[in-house]
């Protein structure tokens, strides 16, 4: 995970600096001055990135070394249970129908629309978080 937590404070670094440059070319070649949305945005994606980053650096300390993480490991080090992953499921497709609807809802501004959205979205992941959950009496 330090690889990856490189990878993001990388991008990072990149994307302030390419905030300054984009905020002296804006301002010194059109006649508006700086434009506030691009250079906003580019620091936002540096700020984004190197939370990321943070975070894999915070958990990479906290973890043994991955297989992927040493130089020195084979591929069959890697081998064995990865975890439980759905076959196949319906409540994705809920959950982007309902994101979609939200997505509307906010673009037309309709209050009584975005809170049905907002509830089909927390049914839908509700659905997709408790989907194998099957309870104390399940046997």
């Amino acid at each position: 995970m330090k690889v990856e937590g490189r990878i993001f404070f990388l991008v990072a670094v990149f994307s302030v600096v390419v905030a300054g440059i984009y905020a002296y070319m804006t301002g010194t070649m059109t006649r508006d001055g700086v434009e506030p949305v691009g250079v906003v945005a580019l620091i936002l994606t540096g700020g984004l990135a190197f939370l990321a980053g943070s975070y894999l650096q915070f958990v990479a300390r906290r973890i043994e070394p991955r297989p992927e993480d040493r130089e020195d490991a084979e591929i069959s080090d890697g081998a064995g249970e990865l975890g439980f992953f759905s076959p196949g499921s319906y409540w994705p497709v809920g959950l982007a129908a309902a994101a979609a609807l939200t997505g509307v809802a906010l673009a037309f501004f309709h209050i009584w629309l975005l809170i049905i959205a907002l509830g089909l979205v927390i049914v839908a992941i509700g659905g997709l978080v408790f989907e194998y959950h099957t309870g104390p009496n399940h046997e």
